[in-house]
């Protein structure tokens, strides 16, 4: 498979790395300093791709998107902090007939706790004397706070519960991404933890989400449909 890289930072290189050692080709890298709004891609420039990964900023996201879709390109999405425009960017992949796959996090055992946390959330629900809060710690660099997996997490907790779940964000030194679900009652406390020990995991999803996206053609997908049909060929 022909990957294009849009973003050149340290998923992207996470990303290429990985993907070599997979059997893929990189057929282009794409930094930020060549592709203002988006400008630069098109399947010339980004060495005719079968699949485009975006990893970039939650401030350019949304163009890079948007060009791949009008440019032909499935595209895989992992920048977060842009969700408040992804009815828009669905829309387009409809209208187009692109294919597109977005997650704020392409750990498969990020997709895992989610349903784990979803099914304690309705256990939960109106029982009296139990607080819950979402704690998450991230290196010092990511700009989204709340990130985009601790949304996603607190959102799932919420629903399940019928209650707002507040989320705190710890930002530093080099942590790759921690996610802690805390439940706690007066005389005992459950908590639903993910840690990241390498950005690889998520190298290495985001390409399994870019071959997933090769084999399906058209559509919008996301981690719970790696899930939803796991065992399938």
């Amino acid at each position: 498979m022909r990957i294009a890289l849009i973003g050149d930072g340290r998923m992207g290189r996470a990303i290429a790395e990985r993907a070599v050692e997979r059997g893929h080709t990189i057929s282009a890298m794409l930094g930020m300093g060549d592709n203002a709004g988006g400008s630069g891609i098109n399947r010339d420039r980004l060495g005719r791709p079968d699949v485009a990964i975006e990893f970039t900023e939650p401030s350019a996201a949304f163009a890079n998107v948007m060009a791949c879709l009008r440019a032909g390109i499935p595209v895989v999405v992992g920048t977060t902090g842009w969700y408040e425009r992804l009815d828009e960017v669905v829309a387009e992949a409809q209208r187009v007939n692109g294919s597109l796959f977005w997650a704020p996090n392409f750990s498969v055992g990020v997709a895992v706790i989610a349903a784990a946390i979803a099914a304690a959330g309705a256990a939960l629900r109106g029982l009296p004397g139990f607080d819950v809060h979402l704690v998450e710690t991230h290196h010092a660099a990511k700009k989204d706070k709340p990130s985009g997996t601790a949304a996603m997490l607190a959102e799932r907790a919420g629903h399940a519960m019928g209650r707002e779940v507040p989320i705190t964000s710890i930002r530093t030194g080099h942590v790759p991404g921690t996610h802690e679900l805390v439940v706690d009652a007066p005389f005992e406390q459950l908590r639903l933890v993910h840690e990241a020990r390498d950005r690889r995991v998520f190298a290495d999803g985001a390409i399994s989400a870019a071959e997933w996206l090769q084999a399906r053609g058209s559509g919008v997908f996301t981690m719970k449909d790696i899930l939803d049909h796991r065992g399938e060929r």
